[in-house]
C-alpha cells in the first residue's frame, strides 16, 4: 500500500517524509483494518516526524486520526463492530498510523460515522476535538465556572473548547491574532474576542471579567502562557493545560485556592486502564452526535487531496492554516 512514512532512525522533519508502498497492516487481537478515506492533520504529526519515538520501527508510517471502512475484524473484537461499518478513531502515537491506504487500529478507539457526517469531516474531528472535549467535559468542575477564558480561539483545540463551554451556558473569551477575528467571531461565536497582538490580554480579561478573573482558563499556547494564566485566573479559578504545567508555589496556589489540570489526549493508550482507553470512543461518539445534530462547528478549513499531505503538514508548522486541515485519501 502508499503511506507517507518516515524512512529510517536518522531522517528527521517534515522534508524526510516519503511516499512509499510499505506492506498492508493486519488486524491483529482486538483491532480492526480499516480502509482510510480520510485523515485529520495535527501539529503533533510534524512534530513526531521532527522528534521520533523510541517505540518506533521502520519505515514508520505517520498518522493518528482517520475515518474510513472496516475491511477486517481481528480476533477477539465484540460483535459491535462489523466489516462496511463507517467508523473513527484517533491512532496510538507509538505505532504505524493512519497516512495510508490501510491501518490496524484498537477497536477500543473507534466510533461509528453517523451517516449525515462525511469521512473528511470526521477524521478532523478526533485529536483537536478530543482534547477540547477533555478540557471542558473531563477536567474542570464546572458547577461555579461562570466565566471561561480559552487561548487560541481560531484553532482546532480552542475554537472547538470555546464552543463545548458555551453549551454548559459559560461566558466565554477567548484570544486569537488579528487575521483571525473574523474567523472566530463568525464560527466559534464567543462572547468576547481578545487579540493579543493589539490588545493588552492581562487588561481585558480583568474589564471583561469585573476585575475577578477568569473561572477556567483553557491554555492552548505555552508554558509560558499558562504561568501568566495564574494571575487571570479568579478565586478558586481552574487552568487546564495541553502543552505544559507551570511552576506554582504552594502557598500561593493554596491562598487563592487555584487548580491545575493537565490533558493528554494520547496518553490513554500507553495508560493500561481500559476506562480511559475505550473513553477514546465514547468522546469520538460524542462530538460526532454534535456535529450530526448541527449543534458543534467542526471548523474544517481545507480538504487536501492524498498528493498534498506533506505540504499540509508544513502549513500547519508554519502557522498558515486557520482552524482544521483535512486530506481526503480518494483524491
Amino acid at each position: 500500500m502508499k503511506a507517507y512514512v518516515i524512512p529510517d532512525a536518522q531522517a528527521r522533519g517534515i522534508d524526510a517524509i516519503r511516499l512509499a508502498d510499505v506492506p498492508d497492516p493486519v488486524a491483529g487481537p482486538g483491532h480492526v483494518l480499516v480502509k482510510v478515506h480520510a485523515a485529520g492533520l495535527n501539529p503533533v504529526d510534524y512534530k513526531l516526524a521532527e522528534g521520533g519515538n523510541p517505540a518506533w520501527t521502520y519505515p514508520h508510517v505517520l498518522g493518528l486520526d482517520m475515518a474510513g471502512e472496516i475491511v477486517g475484524i481481528g480476533e477477539g473484537v465484540e460483535g459491535t463492530w462489523k466489516v462496511g461499518m463507517r467508523v473513527a478513531g484517533h491512532g496510538d502515537l507509538r505505532h504505524d498510523g493512519c497516512f495510508a491506504e490501510y491501518v490496524s487500529a484498537p477497536a477500543y478507539e473507534l466510533a461509528l460515522i453517523p451517516d449525515d457526517v462525511p469521512y473528511a469531516t470526521a477524521a478532523g474531528l478526533l485529536c483537536g476535538a478530543l482534547t477540547a472535549y477533555q478540557t471542558i467535559n473531563r477536567k474542570p468542575n464546572l458547577n461555579l465556572v461562570r466565566t471561561a477564558l480559552v487561548h487560541g480561539g481560531s484553532g482546532a483545540v480552542g475554537g472547538i473548547a470555546a464552543q463545548l463551554a458555551k453549551m454548559h451556558g459559560v461566558a466565554v473569551l477567548t484570544t486569537c491574532s488579528t487575521r483571525n477575528v473574523e474567523f472566530v467571531r463568525e464560527h466559534v461565536r464567543p462572547d468576547a474576542i481578545i487579540d493579543y497582538r493589539t490588545e493588552d490580554v492581562d487588561a481585558r480579561v480583568s474589564e471583561l471579567t469585573g476585575g475577578l478573573g477568569a473561572d477556567l482558563i483553557v491554555d492552548t499556547v505555552s508554558g509560558r502562557e499558562a504561568q501568566r494564566d495564574l494571575d487571570r485566573l479568579a478565586y478558586n479559578g481552574q487552568l487546564v493545560t495541553i502543552v505544559d504545567v507551570p511552576p506554582i508555589p504552594g502557598g500561593r496556589m493554596f491562598a487563592r485556592a487555584l487548580s491545575v489540570d493537565a490533558v493528554n489526549l494520547g496518553g490513554a493508550h500507553a495508560s493500561g486502564n481500559p476506562v480511559e482507553q475505550r473513553d477514546l470512543g465514547t468522546m469520538a461518539s460524542d462530538v460526532l452526535s454534535m456535529v450530526s445534530q448541527g449543534e458543534l462547528d467542526p471548523l474544517i478549513t481545507g480538504v487536501l487531496p492524498f498528493a498534498d499531505l506533506v505540504e499540509g503538514l508544513r502549513s500547519l508548522a508554519e502557522h498558515r492554516a486557520t482552524g482544521k486541515l483535512v486530506v481526503d485519501m480518494d483524491r
